[in-house]
């Protein structure tokens, strides 16, 4: 879906595929039409955005043959389905039964991560519309804090070969929980140095209130560092008030799974890696918990706990409420549906809850004062 800000800043909004199991073109190419279209049909609208995830086997399955560039290319207009942004973030295996640290490798200390994000704003340099100004991928931050080497040059053969394409295509790093780049204020000072005209920042909101930020100071450090918001990635953290009460650690409970990671603060970091550890003592539990776990935009978990929606809506309001736009890019990533406590039983329930979150956003960014540019 494509809005308008009042300053005439186009802005782009999609869902991310990432929630999706696919790992070669045929499968990318079917979720497509199982998904893709049927969210857009549901939500009524004649185009919708998706951040796709393309896993390095689809990438280098892209890359080698153009023709299969020009047949996903051609897909996405058949279904009414747009691409302005990519998630760079996990490499492959994201739907594997543990994932875990998994997704933080390659790292950024690696040619292999290097080559990955390079090929895929080549690709989405071919698949954007032609009226589009500018693509997105969204990145790691750097790599996991315990594993991480020092990057050795690559983020600025990343800016050079950005550099090189005919049409613009910008690289976000994305803050997360225990990774080298876990909050703004690491952000705005591990990528000081960085070609501020190709890399930037992705502000996931789910990462950005388990951190404990608020919305406009973190902005504000971006802004003062010289940081663009390449992309937001709307979303949306588990909150617990009281953790240690026993109606609240049951539920709690119900969230541990053992895919993703599902790292935990308790009112600042740094916390525990995961949810389970937390349960185990690794907080305390005299003050609120936020975990890293993304859930549905529109609607609160089963009390006694809630989301940070709020944060997410703050957010909004300080990247568009004001005269001027901050960002183009907007990204719905819930990619957790298929491990939530009440997760869908179905493709029509996958369907329905993800049209829920896209209207909500929607809905978010028309009340901001945004205009929705139909066909």
């Amino acid at each position: 879906m494509r809005f308008r800000h009042p300053d005439g800043t186009p802005v782009h909004l999609a869902y991310c595929t990432n929630v999706h199991q696919a790992e070669d073109l045929a499968g990318v190419l079917t979720q497509l039409a199982r998904f893709g279209e049927p969210v857009r049909e549901r939500l009524g609208v004649d185009r919708l955005g998706l951040g796709l995830w393309l896993a390095r086997p689809v990438a280098s399955e892209l890359v080698a043959d153009p023709a299969a560039v020009s047949r996903l290319r051609g897909e996405l207009a058949a279904r009414g389905l747009e691409v302005v942004t990519l998630n760079g973030f996990p490499y492959q295996g994201f739907h594997d039964p543990v994932v875990k640290h998994k997704v933080y490798r390659p790292d950024w200390s690696t040619p292999e991560r290097t080559q990955y994000t390079l090929d895929l704003a080549r690709l989405l340099a071919e698949l954007m519309p032609e009226d589009a100004v500018r693509g997105s991928v969204s990145t790691l931050p750097l790599g996991w804090r315990t594993e991480w080497r020092d990057d050795g040059g690559q983020l600025e053969l990343l800016a050079k070969g950005l550099a090189r394409q005919d049409r613009p295509v910008r690289v976000a790093f994305e803050p997360e929980p225990g990774c080298v780049i876990e909050t703004t204020t690491q952000a705005a000072a591990l990528l000081s140095e960085v070609d501020k005209n190709w890399l930037g920042v992705c502000l996931d909101t789910c990462h950005l209130a388990v951190g404990f930020e608020d919305p406009g100071a973190a902005l504000g450090r971006l802004a003062a560092a010289g940081l663009d918001v390449v992309k937001l990635q709307a979303s949306a953290a588990l909150e617990a008030a009281s953790p240690a009460d026993p109606a609240t650690r049951k539920a709690l409970e119900s969230f541990v799974e053992p895919r993703f990671l599902h790292q935990s603060n308790e009112s600042a970091p740094p916390g525990a890696d995961d949810l389970d550890l937390a349960l185990a003592g690794g907080l305390p539990g005299e003050a609120p918990w936020r975990v890293h776990f993304h859930v549905p935009l529109h609607a609160d978990p089963a009390p006694p706990l809630t989301s940070t929606r709020p944060v997410l809506a703050a957010t909004l309001a300080e990247l568009f409420g004001g005269a001027t736009a901050r960002t183009d890019h907007v990204e719905v990533e819930t990619y957790t549906w298929q491990v939530l406590p009440d997760a869908p039983a179905d493709d029509a329930g996958l369907v329905a809850g993800i049209a829920a979150e896209l209207d909500w956003a929607r809905r978010s960014l028309i009340e901001l004062g945004l205009e929705e540019v139909t066909e």
